[in-house]
């Protein structure tokens, strides 16, 4: 017998597509999510899941994954992204808009209008993926981590919301994690900065790493509530302090 409907928001590649895989392999019926239908219809295709495009910015086209699912048992909120690495004293007005509209105003939504069907599952779970940069600041980050901060202060307030009711509010707050996106959306597609984030970090985390305490965190019994789990690789001691080792040209 199957665990019940999961979604899976921003789940067409990195630690959305790695959550997807893993909760299909914990038995539940994957509905995964996310702008991309290419990429969806090949992750259906090698996992099983259900493919449905999503613009987590766009309320009608949340409307319409809340139409498309009978029922919800897990929410993973995990469509989000940086945009720039600006300082405050020139920073975009569009970056931050960006980051809001995604992280913030995305999570809200879909939140928002699943949360009827989770509560009615009788043991819903809606997890929040955040970051260390919601618990912490660094320089060039500010719009990430103010972004960062509110979707935890929103999972932590409906955590408080919820209370007595029939459904637990996880956040999963990964540090440095190496997927192929991230820092190449975040620099607009100059990998040569993008790589540079990893450069020399030894056993950085993988989006599997992530999917695996998510789906730790969902299967646990209904009454433990994983309030807060914070994942980072033992070479980061914080957002801003990362032991690396010497990178010879050659090495990728």
């Amino acid at each position: 017998m199957g665990r019940g409907v999961a979604v899976v928001t921003g789940a067409s590649s990195g630690i959305g597509a790695a959550t997807a895989r893993r909760l299909v392999d914990e038995g539940y019926d994957v509905v995964a999510a996310a702008r991309r239908a290419d990429r969806l219809e090949r992750l259906a295709a090698e996992t099983g899941c259900r493919a449905h495009v999503l613009d987590v910015t766009s309320q009608a086209s949340v409307d319409e994954l809340a139409d498309a699912v009978d029922a919800c048992a897990v929410l993973v909120n995990n469509a989000g992204g940086a945009f720039g690495l600006a300082p405050i004293a020139n920073a975009s007005d569009d970056d931050w808009q960006r980051m809001y509209a995604v992280n913030v105003l995305g999570t809200l939504r879909v939140t928002r209008a699943l949360l009827p069907k989770l509560v009615a599952s009788g043991d819903g779970v809606v997890v929040t993926v955040t970051s260390t940069a919601g618990h912490g600041v660094y320089e060039g980050g500010a719009g990430y981590t103010a972004a960062k901060h509110a979707e935890r202060a929103l999972s932590e307030t409906l955590r408080l919301e919820l209370c007595g009711e029939p459904v637990r509010v996880v956040e999963i707050a990964p540090g440095l994690v190496a997927t192929e996106e991230f820092s190449l959306v975040r620099f607009g597609g100059d990998k040569a900065r993008a790589d540079a984030v990893y450069a020399g970090v030894p056993g950085p985390l993988v989006a599997d790493d992530i999917a695996d305490c998510i789906a730790w965190a969902v299967t646990r019994p209904a009454h433990v509530n994983v309030d807060l789990m914070v994942v980072k690789p033992r070479a980061q001691a914080a957002s801003y302090k990362v032991h690396r080792v010497p990178v010879s040209d050659g090495d990728a």
